[in-house]
């Protein structure tokens, strides 16, 4: 018997079996991360609606992270106390409350508002959700959790963008449907969660573990620290894509259609998702030593693409990093699902969803704000030559690794 199993309460005939349960859980997280892109493709409409300038953009981008970073920090180990499902509940009320701001948004104002408190949902979410698939990991495939928080982010992501970009381009009511649609899906995320077992047994510490902290157990650091430089490279890419991606395709490609933005978005994370399924038997080692050369090669086929106008090597390149960053959390998220124990798993994700989303966020909001002084161009290449270098120095880190073991 797993250590999970012992921890949990006895599955009773109105609790659903811990296998229902994580495939219930795995697409919580697509839906929750859905979610989070499905703004991407909106923001063109919205600024045109609205009339406001790129530098609002990256405001409306930045409160999201800045709401699922500090959320991250409080929030991130207490389902380690308090059980999973209590988090989880009040994670998918948030994010329903968010989505009917969403709905009834008219101004920018609501826009920051509902997109700083799904940025809160989703970071108290996100790190319960990936202990929870770890807790209810099947014994007989102790690799599954780790595959599944590889998958279902990169998945989520690629699904939320397209399914907002074909509704905003082909739909009624483009700003009202999308968020509709993911409403629905978080009241019936809610009725799971409800009837799913507890994984986690309550211990006290709770309202000590609120105090924002970022702290990674001792036995675990070299593993840890050996996992940000790919950490950095992958997720700074995800932030490119997801902030400037449909703006680079309208205004270096000229690819206007909203259905398109979608696609770029999708195309990154959608071949990072296969990418995962793909490799889950190769070992760890090589999948982040692939991955990061990958990061490095396809960004760089990309920007070929940037600076001659060839829509080709543009796909291409965006396929090969693709590749690159669903390796890469294929991966990172194995290593952390592998090394940690239960009392762990919480604030270990946190700690490492926060490194990601610093990496996903930081560089984008830096981008936004110059794509307004210096020009989309100018800044999309600088960007990109950033992430190469963030990818040859994950390689590198990996190559000493493996030389090391």
């Amino acid at each position: 018997m797993s250590e999970s199993s012992l921890l949990a309460p006895p599955v009773t005939a109105r609790r659903l079996s811990p296998p229902v349960s994580f495939v219930a859980v795995a697409a919580i997280v697509v839906l929750f991360l859905a979610a989070s892109s499905a703004p991407s493709p909106l923001y063109v409409v919205y600024q045109q609606q609205w009339h406001f300038t790129a530098t609002t953009l990256t405001v409306v981008f930045a409160v999201y992270v800045a709401g699922l970073i500090a959320s991250l920090l409080v929030l991130g180990a207490l389902s380690d106390y308090v059980g999973r499902r209590p988090v989880l509940v009040s994670a998918i009320a948030l994010e329903a409350l968010a989505l009917v701001l969403f709905i009834t948004a008219g101004n920018v104002p609501m826009l920051l508002l509902a997109r700083l408190l799904q940025g809160v949902a989703t970071g108290a979410a996100m790190t319960t959700l990936g202990a929870t698939l770890v807790d209810l990991n099947p014994p007989h495939a102790p690799g599954r959790a780790g595959l599944i928080n590889g998958i279902a982010p990169t998945s989520g992501l690629a699904l939320g963008a397209l399914g907002a970009g074909a509704l905003v381009q082909y739909a009624p009511a483009p700003t009202h449907l999308v968020w509709l649609l993911l409403l629905a899906g978080m009241v019936l995320a809610a009725a799971v969660v409800a009837l799913m077992p507890e994984t986690s047994s309550r211990r006290p510490g709770g309202v000590a573990s609120l105090a924002p902290r970022l702290g990674v157990p001792e036995r675990l650091r070299k593993d840890f620290y050996a996992l940000v430089p790919i950490l950095l490279a992958s997720w700074s890419l995800g932030g490119l894509y997801l902030s400037l991606g449909p703006s680079v395709a309208a205004g270096i490609f000229k690819l206007d259609n909203h259905l398109i933005g979608g696609l770029v978005v999708t195309l990154l994370c959608g071949t990072g998702a296969l990418t995962v399924f793909a490799l889950r038997a190769v070992p760890v080692a090589v999948m982040l030593r692939t991955g990061a050369a990958l990061l490095a090669v396809g960004t760089a086929v990309t920007l070929t693409g940037i600076l001659s106008g060839a829509v080709v090597f543009g796909v291409v390149g965006t396929v090969l990093a693709g590749v690159g960053f669903g390796a890469s959390a294929g991966a990172s998220f194995g290593t952390l699902a592998r090394i940690s124990g239960p009392e762990e798993r919480g604030e270990l994700f946190a700690v490492a969803y926060t490194v990601a989303y610093l990496a996903f966020s930081v560089p984008a909001v830096i981008a936004g704000f110059a794509a307004t002084s210096a020009g989309l161009r100018t800044t999309a290449i600088v960007y990109s030559l950033a992430v190469i270098v963030f990818g040859v120095a994950a390689l590198v880190v990996q190559e000493l690794r493996a030389r090391a073991a």
